[in-house]
């Protein structure tokens, strides 16, 4: 059994609630209208029946891209109630990331929602993270995860541009920001970084010749979830950081788990071990009821 820290899922609340709207974001149909990008057709089958064979737990992701964090508190917090209510009445063995309004951060909304049962909070890549929602984590010793948030696209470029480079850039950014600002000021919140960050660890000789710090210092607190890479990145990133930090996560339905192909112990540590000790587990249940 493993555990998939990064998984999408919209449930029949959260898909009726965007189709409640008339502007940004959006459904028409399947037919997803967010600002600035294209038309996309979203595939049903991918909402709906999901194979989680082997899986302990598969934590199920607001999809931050779409933009909802950032609304004015009116039009989000419906869509995030929408979302909530849903993904957590999906059962075992899915978990939620609870999700949060950034336009106007609300301390003690997060903390019902957190006490409600989801396993920690997921923050767009984009979002400055609020010293007060991230105390409301630490009270609770529960963790956050960092994803990417919305990403323009431009005109002439192929469909993979934004997934390839302004999330990566997102999470480049966000990995920086976190151990420069928030770190010192958030020693214990333990925190997950979604696509290995962006393989920002990966920089950090770069780092170094300009005068940060870094290298060499381990924060066993700070994770890196695999969506979207293999074995040669993840490989990489265990040379920079220790296997201690790697966790498993697919991005489903838009990717598979990677097969990190470095042995069965790697292996259990990523699906299993490091999971565990991100969520802390025996601490806290946090599959829904």
């Amino acid at each position: 059994m493993s555990i998939d820290v990064h998984q999408h899922l919209w449930t029949g609340s959260f898909v009726d609630a965007l189709r409640a709207r008339t502007s940004p974001p959006y459904l028409d149909g399947w037919t997803l209208i967010l600002d600035g990008e294209p038309p996309y057709e979203v595939d049903p089958a991918d909402h709906e029946h999901r194979d989680t064979t082997g899986l302990e737990l598969a934590l199920v992701s607001m999809s931050s891209p779409l933009g909802i964090e950032f609304l004015p508190p009116e039009e989000c917090w419906p869509l995030l109630d929408a979302y909530h209510d849903g993904a957590l009445a999906l059962g075992e063995p899915f978990g939620v990331w609870a999700a949060t309004c950034h336009s106007e951060p609300d301390p003690e909304r997060l903390a019902k929602d957190l006490d409600g049962g989801c396993a920690g909070l997921q923050i767009p890549a984009t979002a400055v993270p609020d010293d007060r929602l991230l105390e409301v984590l630490t009270d609770r010793d529960l963790p956050l995860f960092v994803h990417p948030g919305p990403a323009k696209a431009a005109d002439g470029l192929p469909s993979w541009w934004p997934a390839v480079v302004p999330y990566v850039q997102q999470m480049h950014q966000a990995w920086h920001y976190f151990h420069a600002v928030v770190r010192p000021r958030h020693p214990r919140l333990r925190v997950c970084f979604a696509l290995l960050a962006g393989l920002a660890p990966l920089h950090s000789e770069r780092l170094i010749a300009r005068g940060g710090t870094g290298r060499g210092l381990v924060d066993r607190n700070t994770f890196v979830e695999t969506s979207s890479y293999g074995p040669r990145a993840i490989d990489a990133i265990v040379r920079e950081l220790g296997i201690d930090v790697v966790v498993n996560g697919s991005d489903a339905p838009y990717a598979t788990a990677p097969d990190p192909k470095l042995g069965p112990a790697a292996t259990h540590a990523i699906r299993v071990t490091n999971p565990r000790r991100l969520l802390a587990f025996g601490d806290r249940a946090c599959l829904t009821e």
